[in-house]
């Protein structure tokens, strides 16, 4: 397993423990936009919501500028904490007033991206019937 994969699981056990952060989830109709449009175009919207929305050192609207529905990756910001400047700082140790560096935003992305993924997976081992799974 990577280091990076045990970075995820230990940010997602630390997610697991907050009862607001554990309500989201992608609902069908998020599963299915993903399949439609692709995961590589799910990225590029990360990519650009987090650098139009976060990165700047004082988001426009910031606390308000994610919706809490409309985009998987809305979903995924909420449910990992990455929804704004104040929970980047509270959860994540990401200053605020200071732009966040090109390489930071990747990992934000990288991590919601995982999000997103374990959600889909999540889906179709309860898809499976019991006697099925491995």
């Amino acid at each position: 397993m990577s280091a990076e994969r045990n970075n995820y699981d230990a940010a997602f056990a630390r997610l697991a423990k907050s009862k607001f952060r554990t309500r989201f989830h992608l609902s069908d109709g998020d599963r299915q936009y993903v399949a439609r449009v692709g995961v590589e175009t799910i990225r590029r919207h990360c990519a650009d919501f987090v650098r139009d929305r976060l990165a700047p050192a004082n988001p426009p609207n910031d606390g308000k500028q994610t919706p809490m529905r409309g985009h998987p990756v809305f979903k995924a910001q909420h449910a990992c904490a990455c929804c704004c400047r104040s929970c980047l700082a509270k959860w994540w140790k990401v200053p605020r007033g200071i732009a966040i560096p090109a390489a930071r935003q990747e990992g934000i992305v990288g991590f919601l991206m995982a999000w997103i993924e374990r959600e889909f997976s999540c889906h179709i081992r309860a898809q499976i019937p019991t006697g099925a799974r491995s």
